[in-house]
């Protein structure tokens, strides 16, 4: 008989913005449930988070070492399939690893752990153990992103010359307040890493420009910046960039853009025609042509791709947004971890979520930007 896969959570308790993001996804399609969560570093915080989401006493839990060891002695039609690492970046590695070795798939926050060491020793205990990981790089989960994905793949655009990205924010534009905690965490080396705005929001620009255009970057130039005084990692940066089929880039990650919201925007341009995406305007494509007028590609409706009906619930007209585009990942890796459950092979669209190999490159990409930033040499190659 098939069952929900069930999940564990560690992290996101209250007052923690993307643990509700998360649960929300993740019970989007009703595949998902919610069965134990080390939620918080803070006991009385695990318990009460616990509590306020109707989970068992028996199955809070106040460290996640406590949860790994516990769970794994459940017998196996109630313990936890895989769990949700959604805690500051310095506290991923060590409960993702101790998930694989208690023998738990894991999905994880971007990016995949503090540095690109345990990043591939990430990815070599879910090789050794057969088991998988996702990571939420929520972007590449919108129908319309898929949609210009597929039409790059299959040559629409012919050969992909220039890729445009950037992410602006402007929450960071001033010294942030000594109460907040999300950009408190994110301003500490000692929890975010070597980087600020890029590990945050530059890594889900440059898994976008790779996701979308099928190309790996090669080589970069980067510039990055401490806007704000007082800050110790970056608020804002530059890069350049060059990608294994010849093609140039540039990306633009900031956290100090005034009066942006969330603007991540893609522009991907081939020898017959380009490709323009934003995610605050996230249902439409716009696809231009060297010799015809432009074209608005929009979610749900009949002529849009096998893929990105695949990811796609309500008919055209009907908003899909970010949740959506979340649910999707967590969808997708279900889809996949319940057929490998039943022994059958999943199909290329339940495979369509990111991966470790995604997290390794993400964390290459914020080493060795860094390291370009800090060099006075041009171009540096992108080193893994």
């Amino acid at each position: 008989m098939k069952e929900k896969i069930r999940m564990g959570m560690v992290g996101g308790g209250k007052q923690a913005f993307i643990g509700a993001v998360h649960r929300m996804a993740a019970n989007l399609d009703g595949l998902i449930e919610l069965c134990c969560g080390a939620l918080s570093a803070n006991t009385e915080n695990a318990k009460t988070s616990g509590k306020d989401l109707f989970l068992p006493d028996e199955r809070i839990y106040t460290n996640y070492e406590e949860m790994m060891i516990s769970e794994s002695k459940l017998p196996a039609s109630e313990r936890m399939h895989f769990v949700s690492i959604v805690t500051p970046n310095h506290l991923h590695f060590e409960p993702a690893m101790l998930a694989l070795t208690h023998g738990f798939h894991v999905l994880i926050d971007k990016p995949i752990t503090f540095s690109l060491a345990e990043a591939k020793a990430l990815k070599a205990k879910a090789d050794e153990t057969g088991l998988l990981i996702c990571l939420t790089h929520t972007y590449s989960g919108y129908p319309m992103v898929k949609q210009a994905k597929r039409m790059i793949k299959d040559d629409a655009l012919g050969k992909i010359r220039k890729v445009c990205v950037e992410y602006p924010q402007g929450w960071l534009s001033l010294p942030a307040r000594s109460d907040n905690k999300q950009a408190a965490w994110r301003a500490d080396p000692a929890k975010s890493g070597i980087s600020g705005c890029m590990a945050d929001v530059g890594t889900h620009a440059a898994h976008l420009a790779e996701y979308i255009s099928g190309l790996q970057i090669t080589k970069i130039c980067a510039d990055l910046n401490i806007v704000v005084d007082g800050r110790l990692l970056d608020d804002d940066g530059n890069v350049l960039l060059k990608f294994n089929n010849g093609a140039n880039g540039i990306l633009m990650a900031s956290q100090i853009a005034a009066g942006e919201e969330n603007a991540i925007k893609i522009r991907v341009y081939g020898e017959k025609g380009g490709i323009e995406w934003h995610q605050m305007e996230p249902n439409t494509l716009i696809v231009k042509w060297l010799d015809q007028p432009s074209q608005i590609y929009r979610t749900g409706n009949g002529y849009v791709t096998d893929i990105a009906k695949f990811n796609t619930r309500t008919p055209s007209g009907h908003p899909e947004g970010y949740l959506e585009a979340f649910a999707n990942i967590y969808k997708n890796f279900a889809l996949t971890l319940a057929a490998k459950q039943e022994g059958i092979e999943p199909s290329a669209e339940m495979l369509d979520f990111p991966t470790a190999i995604d997290g390794i490159r993400g964390m290459a990409f914020i080493e060795n930007v860094v390291a370009s930033s800090k060099s006075d040499q041009k171009w540096f190659d992108f080193k893994i």
